[in-house]
């Protein structure tokens, strides 16, 4: 396949199963999109875990090389792209593409909606996960506007039925009513611990996101309902995006917006 980005310094593109990438890409059902290395793992492990048990074909792609990360380690770079390549391993991914853009590239939606539209040339996903307009982070809601610029790019036919826009910088638990999504993690714990704790740079500088990470799935599963019992060992929290990928003409700005309104409306009624 004659394709750009690929070419392009800083890229990696990982195949475990040993087929050519587009044809691996081809086969994707659940696509992750996250900006660093890690995020696929702590947001989309329900994708992930879906897969796994034969619900489909899980694909990565990370948009920044994790340069100026948390992590006392020499070539940070190179460190993250390799445990982002074991994590593909591990968890069965089809593929995992890592596009090496700089944070500040991230943040420039033009440069990475171009490539996430190449991707989109070949992948055909059922799902798309990936960061949630509200999150704290700048470079995941450049991701996640990127992500959104090039889906509106994509013929109709094509889009993926669902796009998920999930948990990392900040809960969403405040989402109102139906609009809270609950994507469930599956009963594997202990492959989830393991599937985290490759993230040894991270964690080894500072950062416990793995026993972070497992706290929020777990309490997810638990405060969501106080007057049923847990329908799930794990759960991570999400937006529907897939209105924004629908509409072209609905701003990011205004849909999260109307969230928020929500949000308000619901807390002063309780009040009242």
């Amino acid at each position: 396949m004659d394709s750009g980005f690929e070419h392009r310094v800083g890229v990696d593109i990982f195949a475990p199963g040993g087929e050519d990438w587009p044809e691996a890409l081809a086969r994707v059902t659940h696509l992750g999109i996250g900006a660093h290395a890690d995020d696929l793992e702590f947001m989309a492990y329900a994708g992930i875990a879906e897969c796994r048990v034969g619900g489909g074909v899980f694909g990565g792609v990370t948009a920044t090389d994790g340069a100026g990360s948390v992590g006392g380690v020499d070539d940070l770079v190179a460190v993250r792209r390799a445990e982002q390549r074991e994590a593909a391993e591990v968890g069965g991914y089809a593929v995992m593409i890592q596009l090496g853009r700089s944070s500040a590239e991230a943040r420039t939606p033009g440069a990475l909606a171009g490539d996430l539209a190449e991707i989109f040339s070949v992948a055909r996903p059922q799902i798309v996960y990936t960061h949630n307009p509200a999150d704290r982070h700048e470079t995941h809601v450049g991701v996640v506007r990127a992500v959104i610029d090039a889906l509106r790019k994509v013929e109709k036919a094509w889009r993926p039925h669902k796009v998920y826009g999930c948990e990392v910088w900040g809960d969403l638990d405040w989402l109102t009513g139906d609009e809270r999504v609950r994507l469930d993690c599956g009963h594997d714990a202990e492959f989830a611990a393991r599937l985290n704790a490759i993230f040894r740079s991270q964690i080894d500088g500072g950062k416990r996101y793995d026993l972070a990470v497992a706290g929020r799935r777990r309490a997810q599963a638990t405060f969501d309902d106080p007057r049923a019992a847990d329908a799930a060992e794990m759960v991570t929290l999400a937006m529907d995006l897939t209105p924004l990928v629908a509409e072209a003409g609905l701003s990011v700005r205004d849909f999260v917006a109307a969230k928020l309104d929500r949000f308000r409306e619901d807390v002063l009624r309780h009040l009242a």
